[in-house]
Formats: structure tokens, C-alpha cells, sequence
């Protein structure tokens, strides 16, 4: 007798490739960026396999590479759809919008950081409709582990009036997917999927469903028959009641059972004595929690903690969150990383997270949820900062050692303008002991914001955020005359999000103003020896600092250090490409 075959685990994302899948998705595209890069990657892996396939095929493999994709040769398992990397997130959804329109289901995978820059696409779609079902996937980094800032993507569900799904495990994340591309072509508007490292490294079992089927639906030309003032005003009568009748009908918004055998199941009958809402990856770590008082001190804990978890929480279940708050004598919303949830429930006096001090912002680990349970019967004025300094100082990324543009850095760290960096690897030269660069807004942003300084500045820029945004700022200082010396580190790679490759714009910036010069880095290296254990450094605030013990140390070669002077001496716009190979990344792979 054979032995069952114990069913497959699967992480967050690997559930959300396999729901794209079994969604007939035939048009996937993504920015790079953490953490939606390696579900990015998934995709682009079957490409790869889809065009070796294709070459097997065409016999224009040797005999051994051929024989390597011979279990490939059936086309069946090989995914039908396209997958690529942009480099700007307004161009991404609205090239996604275009396959939506003529009957393709989409799916477009950015960082939270991203929702900014597609912003403007998505809350007009929604009242213009869409066709074929599209799907935003939104990458957030509670504490910031990759990114710039902390941020929370729920939000753009209530700005642009779109379903927001915040998935808290494998197979939910399954099903959420599955649902999204069904709700999105019955509304005719996108939906936005929120996910999170922690969602990504979970694992767990998923019950897969049955595949769907094409066609989908194209774009309705006859909206066009209503004036744009009646198309909001149809939205609110028609489609959001069906978001809101989702909301409270989904499964993926579920009661959990209390830790006590004698608790009644927070539905409203009775009444307990603690709640808890949650959505997201947080949902399991509540669970997660849950489980260990159940089975070790739940008798001197809490017996009575309901749990209500939100895996679709735009709009907001409000009358399944009603009968939870009349059924629990308090309430506990934990969330990452923004009081979403608790700013729209807070009205009821008896709310506690993150507004009450009980939760952190931003990431919420699991002895902070100890720390809400064990003080919620008190006031916190102040929330305690748990992380040390020398946490702090150890969590922070600098500039590579042997990053090929450090010289650079530390050469500006010496001048007397002001120098706008950008959100690639020059916003780590900005602390010391470097001070390289004083602002850094956003990515693409560093030429813009030069263009209004008092003085002629500097801007440092690398070649992916200038093909991401940064052109637009160039083309607007040639245009009105700034005054700027722009630097671009031209190393062909996204080296911050994986070393995708990135466009040649040099053509493109020539043809935009005369003044351009290239100067490579790597052909003209110059080292001096530093037989000091340790440099005293000196930043722009004229304050000392220990640069580190380093025996020897690449300095800023002559011409180039002349060359920004003479750029810096004359008005108007100058652009320097400044070319260096990133170590970390060869043309995109891992050297």
C-alpha cells in the first residue's frame, strides 16, 4: 500500500504566484523593490523557462541544454503570459490598464512607496472602469528594513475608494487573490492586495481551486454615455454597496474562537471581557500568541480574548465590527504599520493600539502584543522606545567598503554647496561619518529639489532613478535655465532592489542639453595609503569624526574632482556620467 503523500507547503508568495496562475493572469509587471522583489522574481523565473522552451524548440539549443528543458517540452506546464520590470510605477499601472481594457487579467507588483507615484491612474480608473480583472500588489516594510520611510498602503484604499484585501497567511493569501480578480471585474474598478516580509516568509498548506477561464471582460465604451459627475454618483449608488456587501459577507473577515472553553464566540451573543481586531500578518502572530496562553498560563492571562480577523479591510466590515465592539468590554486593534483600522473605530471610547500607546507604530512584534495584554488595563502616555542606540547604530546600512563611487562621497562630504542625493544607495552616504549628501526626498527626486537652491548645487542621481522619475526633473532644468551640476552614477544596475538592469539614457540627456561630460571611474582609480590607524574626517557642520581603520584607501581621482569644480564654476546645467561597475552586481547577476 502506498503511503499518502503529505500535502506541499507553500510561502505567502509562492501562494500568490499560484492564484495569479489558477486567475488566467496573462500580463504581470513589477518595480523592483523590497519586499515585492522576490515575488517578482517567481514570475520572471517561468519566462525564462518559457523562451528556453521556445528555443529547445526551435532546435537553437545544443544537444545538452535541450535535453535539460525535455521535461518542458509540454506546453501545459508552462504559464501563457508575459512578465517584465519597469522602472517608474505610474507607467506600470497604466500599461497594466491597458491590458485590463482589452480583456487581459493584470497584475502589477510595487513597493508601498510606489502607491505614490500611481496614485494618479488608479483613483481615476475607478470611476472611469476598467475591463479584465486588475490587481495591485502592494509590498509595505513595517520598520523599514528596505526602504525610506515607513508606510501603510491601506490607505489608498479610502483615498481612491477601492477594495484593500491585507491576507494573514499562505492560504488566505490564495484565496484573497482569487476573489480580487473576481470582485475587480464585478465592479469594474482595480483592487489592491496589501503584503508584508512577514506574509512572505510564512508558510503554510493551501486548498488551490479550480482554475479559471477566459474570456474576461473588456472595456464598456458606453460609460462614456454619462458625464463624469454621473459616473461618481453611479459608483456610489451601484459598485461601492457591492465592496461594502463584500466586506461584510467575505470569509476571509472571520471570528476566531476565545482562549477559554467557556467564552462565547464574540459574535455578540454574551459578552467578554477583551477583543481583539487584527489584519494582515499580524492576525497570525495574534493567533500565534493566543495559542501559547491557551496552552500554558491562559489562567493567568486573559480567558476571555475573542479575536476578530480583517482580510479585506477596505471598506471596513462595520456591522460585524459593531457586533464585536457591543460583545467585548474592550477593544485591542493590532496592526502594522499605521492605526488604519483603530482611527475608524476609535469613536467608541473603549478602542486601545497604537493611538493609546499600548502598540508600537510601524512593526509589532510579539512581545509588544504581550506588552498591550499585560498593560491594557492602564493609561500609557508615552509608549517605550525598546530599541537601544547601539541597536540602532548595528540595524543601519552604509555605502559598500568597496563601492566603486565611495571616493565620491567622500569628496563631497569636503565641498562647500549643497548636495541633493536620491533614494538608490546615495541616501546611505547622507549620515556620518560620510555626510555626502543633505536631502534625500525621493527616488527620482534629486534633480528637482537641486533646482531650488539658493546657490548652484550638486544632485546626485543614479541611472535607475533617473529612468524611474529623475528625467522629468532634467527635462524642467533645461527648460527654465536652472542652475545645476548633475552627477550621474552610471552602474547599470537597480543595485538597492537586485541588480535589475537599467536603461541608457545618455542619448537621451545629450539630446536635452549640450553640456555633458562622461568620466569612468574604474579605468582611472587612485590610491594613497593611509598609515594612520584611524582619519580624523571633517563634515560640512565642521564636526570631527572617526572615519574607521583603514590601512588603505581609494581617493578621488584628480580630473574628475577638477572636472566637478569647473562644472560647479560655470552657470546653467551641467551633467556629468560618472561610470563605475557596482561590486555587489555585474549586469544584473551576482558577481
Amino acid at each position: 500500500m502506498k503511503e499518502k503523500k503529505e500535502a506541499p507547503e507553500y510561502t505567502g508568495f509562492e501562494a500568490l504566484y499560484l492564484a495569479a496562475l489558477d486567475s488566467n493572469v496573462s500580463f504581470v509587471i513589477g518595480v523592483p523593490g523590497y519586499p515585492v522583489t522576490s515575488l517578482m522574481e517567481l514570475f520572471l523565473r517561468k519566462t525564462a523557462e518559457k523562451e528556453l522552451l521556445k528555443a529547445s524548440e526551435e532546435k537553437t539549443l545544443d544537444l545538452e541544454e535541450a535535453a535539460a528543458f525535455k521535461t518542458m517540452r509540454d506546453a501545459s506546464k508552462i504559464p501563457d503570459y508575459s512578465a517584465r520590470w519597469l522602472t517608474n510605477e505610474k507607467v506600470a499601472l497604466e500599461t497594466a490598464l491597458g491590458a485590463s481594457v482589452s480583456g487581459r487579467r493584470a497584475l502589477v507588483l510595487v513597493k508601498h512607496v510606489g502607491m505614490n507615484l500611481l496614485s494618479d491612474p488608479l483613483i481615476t480608473s475607478v470611476t472611469h472602469t476598467i475591463g479584465a480583472g486588475l490587481v495591485i500588489i502592494a509590498g509595505d516594510d513595517p520598520g523599514a528594513k528596505g526602504s525610506q520611510n515607513e508606510q501603510d498602503s491601506r490607505w489608498y484604499g479610502r483615498i481612491a475608494e477601492i477594495a484593500v484585501f491585507d491576507p494573514a497567511s499562505p492560504d488566505m493569501a490564495y484565496r484573497a487573490l482569487r476573489r480580487a480578480y473576481e470582485l475587480s471585474e464585478e465592479t469594474r474598478t482595480p483592487v489592491l492586495l496589501r503584503v508584508t516580509a512577514g506574509l512572505e516568509k510564512t508558510k503554510g498548506k493551501i486548498n488551490r481551486l479550480q482554475k479559471s477561464s477566459s474570456p474576461h471582460p473588456e472595456f464598456d465604451r458606453s460609460i462614456w454615455k454619462n458625464r463624469m459627475v454621473e459616473k461618481h454618483r453611479l459608483f456610489h449608488s451601484r459598485t461601492y454597496p457591492l465592496l461594502e456587501a463584500e466586506a461584510e459577507n467575505t470569509d476571509l473577515n472571520e471570528i476566531r474562537k476565545r482562549t477559554a472553553k467557556n467564552a462565547g464566540d464574540g459574535s455578540g451573543s454574551g459578552h467578554g471581557y477583551l477583543g481583539i481586531i487584527s489584519s494582515g500578518f499580524m492576525s497570525s502572530v495574534v493567533e500565534e500568541l493566543l495559542k501559547k496562553q491557551n496552552e500554558f498560563h491562559a489562567e493567568v492571562s486573559h480567558p476571555e480574548i475573542s479575536h476578530l480577523s480583517l482580510g479585506l479591510v477596505n471598506p471596513l466590515p462595520l456591522e460585524k465590527i459593531k457586533a464585536f465592539l457591543n460583545s467585548n468590554q474592550k477593544i485591542l486593534v493590532v496592526e502594522e504599520s499605521e492605526p488604519f483600522i483603530e482611527e475608524q473605530i476609535r469613536i467608541t471610547g473603549k478602542v486601545y493600539g497604537k493611538k493609546t500607546g499600548h502598540l508600537p507604530y510601524g512593526q509589532v512584534k510579539i512581545e509588544n502584543l504581550e506588552f498591550a495584554l499585560e498593560h491594557i488595563e492602564e493609561e500609557i502616555l508615552k509608549p517605550a522606545d525598546t530599541t537601544s542606540l547601539e541597536a540602532k547604530k548595528k540595524s543601519r546600512v552604509g555605502i559598500c567598503n568597496d563601492c566603486a563611487y565611495l571616493p565620491l562621497y567622500r569628496y563631497l562630504s569636503t565641498l562647500d554647496v549643497r548636495v541633493a542625493g536620491d533614494m538608490g544607495c546615495s541616501v546611505r552616504s547622507a549620515p556620518e561619518p560620510l555626510a555626502a549628501v543633505d536631502v534625500s526626498f525621493a527616488l527620482g527626486s534629486a534633480i528637482s529639489v537641486a533646482c531650488g537652491f539658493e546657490k548652484k548645487g550638486i544632485a546626485v542621481i543614479g541611472d535607475f532613478a533617473l529612468a524611474h522619475s529623475g528625467i522629468l526633473g532634467l527635462l524642467s532644468a533645461a527648460a527654465t535655465g536652472c542652475n545645476v551640476l548633475v552627477l550621474v552614477l552610471q552602474n547599470e544596475v537597480a543595485a538597492m532592489t537586485g541588480g535589475q538592469a537599467v536603461p541608457d539614457l545618455r542619448k537621451v540627456v545629450e539630446a536635452v542639453t549640450p553640456d555633458v561630460s562622461v568620466f569612468d571611474i574604474d579605468a582611472s582609480e587612485e590610491k594613497a595609503v593611509d598609515r594612520a590607524s584611524t582619519e580624523k574626517v571633517t563634515d560640512k557642520a565642521g564636526n570631527g569624526t572617526e572615519s574607521g581603520n583603514e590601512i588603505e584607501k581609494t581617493i578621488l581621482n584628480t580630473k574628475l574632482s577638477e572636472l566637478i569644480l569647473a562644472k560647479l564654476a560655470l552657470p546653467g546645467l551641467s551633467v556629468i556620467f560618472i561610470k563605475g561597475k557596482c561590486r555587489k552586481y555585474c549586469s544584473g547577476v551576482l558577481c
